[in-house]
């Protein structure tokens, strides 16, 4: 079956910098357009960030642009998410999802299981 399994999540203090990991099995990867959502305490999920499946172009949130970075290798089924100048509001589950369609909450065919990510100020 599909599997989505994040790691790297973490506590750190805030302007530290951490990379998310999520490694992608029972699916052919390199059809899918990936992405990292994340929910805070009391809050809905919400898009953080997305690579299109050939890796040319992504898109952000604007609260974390110029600060993340996704990317993805094809070669090892893995999509990446790169967190600098964190600050605590980034603190959050962040979740990586996949789709042969649009990166949104209501087109997502996969989701993984979560990593927590926790900056305190």
């Amino acid at each position: 079956q599909v599997q989505l399994v994040e790691s790297g999540g973490g506590l750190l203090q805030a302007g530290g910098s951490l990379r998310l990991s999520c490694a992608a099995s029972g699916l052919t990867f390199s059809n899918y357009h990936m992405g990292w959502f994340r929910q805070a305490p009391g809050k809905e999920r919400e898009f953080v960030a997305s690579i299109r499946r050939g890796g040319g172009s992504t898109n952000y949130v604007d609260s974390v642009k110029g600060r993340f970075t996704i990317s993805r290798n094809n070669a090892k089924n893995t999509v990446y998410l790169q967190m600098n100048s964190l600050k605590s509001e980034d603190t959050a589950v962040y979740y990586c999802a996949g789709t042969t369609r649009v990166v949104t909450l209501d087109y997502i065919d996969y989701w993984g299981q979560g990593t927590q990510v926790t900056v305190s100020s």
